[in-house]
């Protein structure tokens, strides 16, 4: 650990080594991370990525609400941008914000500017940054319907500017070279009613908490809807609402949510799912696409990625 980071450049942000991954994931579980970079600004991050050494894995990391971190943790840097990466603004019928902000953070942001068009965002439980990875959405919104481009920066630290078109947005998925991380989106900033905005953002909350499991650790929607169906309905009719392994149990509220009921690891968690998918290919044929994205080592060490 002392070598590796000794490998690194001096940053303006903060390098703490040795973080417990369960501590910053909304499942609450994960091994341990070499080391978390948060760097100060976008000019930070590029620098460092340009001077980090090829052979060191990066991971970026927002929020954690959508990250399932195995139990051997994750060797070399995570970069998380919420520590710092979270400025808004207006400018025009523009917005522009931090991949680091939470999206609810930015649709009440939003709400403050009498800005429509982004009360969908405080359905959303993550960050700009990763609903541009994933180009995540709810109610009938999704980013690539509001995101005029996106920055971001590659991991040789060079700075890239693109459309939804450009990222290749489509339906819980985009193009985006994995080796991206974002820093920044410019957002359409349509001027609305503030009052019939923060109706509607009260409107999507309520729904959300009928819907939703609340309360409990979880990692948000686990797997994408295959076209023209909906994944909660094929878990549903392949008997897995309620399903349990050790302390991990498919929620019996919406059971396109795994929860961690308390001591669970990220291997029950992961197997768990892996039951799922196989149960609902048995029942429908239908294979499900992981939405939660799974990093890390499993315990034994050996290397498994996601």
């Amino acid at each position: 650990m002392t070598d590796l980071i000794h490998r690194l450049p001096e940053v303006r942000g903060e390098i703490e080594a040795m973080v417990p991954m369960g501590d910053h994931t909304w499942f609450g579980v994960g091994g341990v991370a070499d080391i978390m970079f948060s760097p100060a600004d976008a000019d930070d991050l590029a620098s460092f990525l340009a001077a980090t050494p090829a052979d060191i894995p990066v991971f970026p990391m927002g929020a954690g609400s959508n990250l399932l971190v195995r139990d051997g943790g994750i060797r070399g840097v995570v970069v998380n941008t919420v520590r710092h990466l979270k400025t808004a603004d207006v400018d025009g019928d523009r917005l522009i914000v931090g991949a680091g902000l939470h999206d609810a953070e930015c649709a009440r942001f939003a709400a403050s500017q009498s800005v429509s068009g982004l009360e969908f965002l405080v359905g959303i439980p993550g960050t700009i940054g990763g609903g541009l990875r994933m180009n995540a959405g709810a109610y009938g919104v999704e980013f690539r319907d509001i995101v005029i481009e996106a920055e971001a920066i590659d991991r040789q630290g060079r700075k890239h500017v693109a459309t939804p078109l450009d990222m290749g947005m489509a339906y819980r998925h985009s193009d985006a070279p994995a080796d991206w991380i974002f820093t920044r989106a410019t957002l359409k900033a349509e001027k609305g009613d503030v009052g019939a905005i923060r109706a509607r953002m009260k409107e999507i909350i309520a729904n959300r908490a009928d819907a939703q499991p609340r309360g409990v650790r979880t990692g948000g929607s686990t797997f994408a809807n295959p076209d023209g169906g909906k994944a909660w309905q094929l878990i549903d009719a392949a008997g897995c609402r309620g399903l349990q392994i050790g302390k991990a149990m498919v929620s019996e509220k919406h059971c396109n949510f795994l929860i961690n009921n308390g001591g669970a690891s990220a291997e029950e968690i992961e197997r768990l799912g892996e039951t799922v998918r196989e149960k609902v290919a048995e029942t429908s044929g239908v294979s499900l696409r992981w939405e939660i994205r799974r990093i890390g080592e499993d315990d034994s060490n050996n290397g498994r990625a996601g």
